[in-house]
């Protein structure tokens, strides 16, 4: 399912990959779940004194919403490494050590499975936990075998692309996380192709509004004018918090106010927040959108004109939402 064959294995570069923050009381703010009922004013004040514990059921709080959602909230399964060996077989099958050591923990109340993941959080967040590889097994788990057959379609049938010695994550696998359904497009609903035989195919998109949205923009693809086209149900998502991939970097942009998408007069004029997840970002980045702004359209339109003039991709990345829009760095300087 995942590599599409019994011989691959995780590289180096996954096998080392675990969750991990930023010391608390840096006043970074990240993609976690910002809305619990405060008011904004609160949430300033709360997420830059964070604690080290706070972060931890924060984090599990988020794991345990994205598998929930992936069993379609009936079940979910923890898979954690444990010294006994599980998986002993004589077919063609590539031994990496690991997971053979894989040991699944079934749950069925939400509440009793997200006190499970905070009591093992350090399985997930500790140097050496190989944290990244066991969620993505429990991501697939829980979602059952059965059901991500049927969320696939023709053009993807397995979850990981293997390019040049890197392993990267195909879209199914990102919508898997955002909307529970590991879809392989980012348009809206299914797309049915016309096809001369009997056997009709048809492509699986996204059929409903998750709590996180997806933005998308690649300078490559855009210059061979090719650029992927995301969704409403996507770009549009129950809160204004997005997972962005810009020329191939993931990052998050989100808003501290909740009634950002679902009260228009909002987005005239809003701040939206950006964390890259490098270690040399220091703070996040505050940006301010003027979407109705006149002055815009006559000192802009010349980058039209000008095709050599330099235009952030994070810029770009969110003009695909808010197209046109005139946007402030805030005395940050802009980064490409």
């Amino acid at each position: 399912m995942l590599f599409g064959n019994t011989f691959q294995v995780f590289n180096y570069e996954w096998k080392i990959s675990y969750f991990r923050f930023h010391h608390p009381f840096t006043g970074i703010l990240s993609g976690s779940p910002l809305f619990t009922g405060r008011s904004n004013q609160c949430l300033r004040i709360l997420i830059s004194e964070i604690s080290f514990k706070e972060q931890e059921k924060t984090l599990a709080t988020a794991l345990a919403d994205i598998l929930w959602t992936a069993g379609e909230s009936q079940r979910a399964t923890i898979c954690l490494i444990r010294d006994d060996t599980y998986f002993t077989s004589n077919i063609d099958y590539e031994v990496d050590h690991f997971a053979e050591q894989v040991q699944l923990f079934d749950f069925f109340e939400k509440e009793t499975m997200q006190q499970f993941i905070l009591d093992h959080i350090h399985c997930l967040k500790s140097e050496g936990s190989h944290g990244v590889i066991l969620f993505l097994y429990s991501l697939l788990f829980s979602r059952t075998f059965e059901r991500l057959q049927k969320d696939l379609d023709f053009t993807t049938t397995h979850l990981l692309q293997c390019r040049h010695g890197d392993i990267s994550c195909r879209q199914a696998i990102l919508n898997l996380i955002l909307t529970g359904r590991a879809s392989p497009h980012v348009f809206n609903g299914c797309q049915k192709l016309d096809t001369e035989g009997s056997v009709e195919k048809v492509l699986h998109g996204i059929l409903s509004r998750s709590d996180v949205g997806y933005l998308r923009w690649s300078k490559e693809e855009a210059e061979q004018y090719r650029s992927l086209q995301i969704g409403s149900m996507l770009k549009t998502p129950k809160l204004p918090i997005w997972l962005c991939n810009i020329n191939e970097t993931y990052s998050i942009l989100f808003s501290l106010n909740r009634l950002l998408l679902s009260d228009w007069k909002m987005e005239h004029l809003f701040d939206l927040y950006f964390y890259k997840g490098k270690p040399f970002q220091k703070k996040t980045v505050h940006l301010t959108i003027d979407t109705h702004s006149h002055h815009w359209e006559e000192n802009h339109c010349v980058d039209d004109r000008n095709p050599n003039k330099r235009v952030p991709s994070l810029e770009m990345a969110i003009r695909t939402k808010w197209e046109g829009a005139a946007i402030s760095w805030n005395r940050t300087t802009p980064f490409f």
